[in-house]
Parts: C-alpha cells; structure tokens; sequence
C-alpha cells in the first residue's frame, strides 16, 4: 500500500489493453508506474528496438511515430507517455481519478503545465545527453548540457516551494512523469543539494511501492547504460 494512494483495483479492466515499452525509458516507466497505482488488468509487452520491432508494418500501421510507450486500448491508440496517462487516469481511475488528474480548471491547468514542462525541458535536457552518449560524441555531460539539467531542477524545486507535489499538495500524473524523468536525469547531473525541496519530494516518492516495483529495475538498466558511457 502506498502512501498516497490504496492500490486496489477499481474495476475489471479488458484484457485488449495493451502497453508497449522498454523498461530503460524513463516515459515508458512512468506509465508502467501508473498502471501499477491502478492495478490495471493489461498486457505489458516489451518492444526491442535493436532488432527493429518499432519498425514493423504492424507496429507502424498502429502508430506511424514508432516510439514507446504506446497505448492500445481496443482499436483506440495512444502515443506520448503523458498522454497516456492523463487517459488512463480519466478513464481507469475509479476514485483516485480526481487526485491523479483534477477536473477543477485551475488544478488541471497546473498539472498540464508540469507535464508540459517534462516534456519540453526536463526531458530534451536529459535525452540530449542521452544520445551524445550513444553515438559517442561525449564521454560527459557538456557545461551546456549540465546547465540545462540544473535549470530543470531549479525550477522543479520552485514550483515544490508552491506545494508539496509538483501540482497540488497531493500526488498527479504529472508527479508520475517527472518521478520517472528526474530519476533518470540525477544518474547524468547529480541533483545538488541546494534543491532542498527537490530532493525532500525525489526522497517521498522513492519509497513508494509502485516506485520501487516499476522505476527502480527499468533505471537500473537506464544506470547501467550511463555507467558504461561515463567517463
């Protein structure tokens, strides 16, 4: 049981949902996350993208972007982590549908705003390091890109200073997303200290079940690829 939340299934969910992932992908985590919160009924099916299965005429006729994480709910699709969620959470969320993604306006606003800011700072700052590691092009982050990284993390820090989760005094889906990134982020740019709040909500998070059960296995593969590449 988790601090915020009872993870007891709501409902029965249709075998026909279907997530594809790859464990070391933070957004791909931050939905396998969810799912856990939820005790959703699904079929987790891992996709190698070394051997180009986001390549096949089958995955690309579902969805032309071939990325991961990718959401088959029926015939309905779903691309984009965030996306992903926010509809799970609205559909599958039974009575924690209302804390994870608020139907007030302002709360929702706000919590759009921080998945916005995942996906638009947090996460490019770390996928570009990512990459250069990848092909080879660094062997540590450059001063660009540690700056970029510490600027995701001063401005996270800011918004805890409003409330004690990254949208409202309880835990959202916006939570969820940047948990998965920012995890991932610190194992590139250490998250310093001065990020009191920062670090107090990282610390909170950690020790939550459907963390422990369905961040930490996918970082430590994330982990073990930045070691190999670090210098």
């Amino acid at each position: 049981m988790g601090v915020f939340f009872s993870i007891a299934p709501q409902f029965t969910v249709n075998m026909t949902l279907k997530i594809y992932k790859l464990d070391g992908s933070p957004p791909a985590r931050a939905v396998m996350m969810l799912a856990e919160i939820l005790q959703l009924k699904h079929e987790a099916l891992d996709v190698n993208l070394m051997a180009g299965e986001h390549l096949t005429p089958e995955y690309l006729e579902k969805n032309p972007l071939h990325t991961i994480p990718f959401l088959e709910d029926g015939d309905f699709y779903v691309t984009d982590s965030h996306a992903i969620n926010t509809y799970l959470a609205s559909k599958y969320g039974g009575a924690q549908s209302e804390k994870l993604y608020p139907t007030d306006f302002k709360v929702r606003a706000t919590v759009d705003s921080r998945l916005f800011f995942d996906v638009s700072v947090v996460s490019p700052a770390s996928s570009a390091i990512t990459v250069a590691l990848l092909n080879g092009e660094i062997t540590s982050p450059t001063k660009q890109q540690t700056e970029k990284l510490n600027f995701a993390y001063e401005v996270l820090d800011k918004y805890l200073q409003k409330t004690k989760f990254a949208a409202a005094d309880h835990l959202t889906v916006a939570d969820i997303s940047l948990a998965a990134s920012i995890s991932s982020a610190s194992l590139l740019v250490p998250i310093d200290q001065k990020y009191t709040k920062l670090t107090a909500w990282l610390n909170t998070i950690q020790q939550e079940d459907w963390y422990k059960k369905k961040n930490v296995p996918g970082l430590e593969v994330y982990k073990a690829f930045v070691s190999s590449k670090l210098k």
